[in-house]
């Protein structure tokens, strides 16, 4: 199993390479970042810092979307990183939330992220692709190669994902619905003559080191608000147990009356009240570092390829430590005994 962080692109700029020099450090592969311009900085400027100052680490949006960008600008920037600084790049991308709600806009509909992707893929991967009907091609760009990751909650975004997806990113580390989700994507990929196991599955999620689950849950809600801006649009066009979509990823949203994308993704949002600790802890990784472990390990059962943690809380370095110490190595242990 890989390991990545996943951050928020707030100034100091500085501060987001220094965590993501600290990562490299402590053993993980990627670096992800929001990616949405008005709440935050520009992230593919400062991966350009970033990758300038260290050695191994991929990085990439987490997730951006075929909205607020030009799909050949899109390309064209992971294909200038992958020239400057090797092939240490990977897309991931979405319908789109809070860089699209935040201008009134509308997430992007299955067929134009289908073919987002495609246009994305084909062209920093330094190949030639039809797009709005001319034949275009970076003259500049050799040998760069970008994956796709998709991320994605409801039955028609997993399906889309199994067909076309180089990834699929999870936003969530509960074991049920992460085991629904799998299959799903696993099925979709099969049924379209793609072999299940050339994808990528990450899950991400908060994690934090501690022993005080109270304040840990308090420092983590946030996410589970942040989740159920997906499940409202699912739960509006499914039913609330509509095409197999799980009941666990459904009920807790009952009590969701509202939400503000300026404290989207942080500690403080003030708006996830409606979310309950039971969802806290299935949604989040918490506690010491043999609980994650337990956690992780019983993903890696899943399938899951990578684990990405959200650093959006108040003890980023020490969580990064004990990874680095003692959970990633514990992984690669397992994973050993288990090969």
């Amino acid at each position: 199993m890989d390991f990545g962080v996943v951050l928020q692109t707030n100034p100091p700029a500085a501060r987001t390479v220094q965590l993501a020099k600290l990562a490299e450090a402590h053993g993980f592969s990627h670096v992800w970042t929001f990616d949405s311009h008005l709440l935050w900085e520009e992230p593919y400027v400062i991966y350009s810092a970033i990758l300038a100052q260290t050695n191994r680490i991929t990085v990439g949006p987490f997730v951006t979307n075929p909205a607020t960008r030009d799909w050949t600008v899109t390309a064209s920037v992971f294909a200038t990183l992958n020239e400057m600084y090797g092939n240490r790049t990977v897309c991931g991308i979405g319908r789109g939330d809070s860089a699209v709600r935040v201008t009134n806009g509308r997430p992007s509909s299955m067929a134009e992220l289908r073919e987002s992707i495609h246009v994305i893929r084909e062209l920093a991967n330094s190949r030639a692709v039809e797009y709005k009907g001319s034949t275009l091609q970076f003259p500049w760009s050799r040998g760069s190669e970008l994956e796709v990751w998709v991320a994605a909650y409801g039955p028609m975004a997993l399906k889309l994902t199994g067909e076309v997806g180089d990834g699929f990113i999870l936003q969530l580390a509960d074991l049920d619905i992460a085991a629904w989700m799998i299959k799903t994507v696993r099925d979709a990929a099969e049924a379209a003559g793609r072999n299940p196991d050339d994808i990528a599955f990450c899950v991400a999620a908060p994690m934090y080191i501690g022993d005080d689950i109270g304040h840990m849950r308090d420092q983590t809600r946030w996410f589970g608000g942040m989740v159920g801006n997906h499940v409202a649009d699912i739960v509006a066009k499914y039913g609330h147990q509509g095409d197999g979509v799980p009941q666990a990823l459904t009920d807790y949203i009952a009590g969701r009356t509202g939400y503000d994308y300026n404290t989207h993704g942080k500690s403080d949002n003030d708006h996830v009240d409606f979310v309950p600790d039971e969802i806290v802890d299935r949604f989040c990784i918490l506690g010491t570092a043999e609980q994650h472990i337990e956690k992780l390990k019983a993903l890696a059962e899943l399938g899951v390829t990578q684990f990405a943690g959200y650093l959006q809380h108040d003890n980023k370095e020490e969580t990064m430590r004990v990874y680095g110490e003692t959970v990633i190595p514990a992984l690669a242990d397992h994973v050993t005994a288990k090969s």
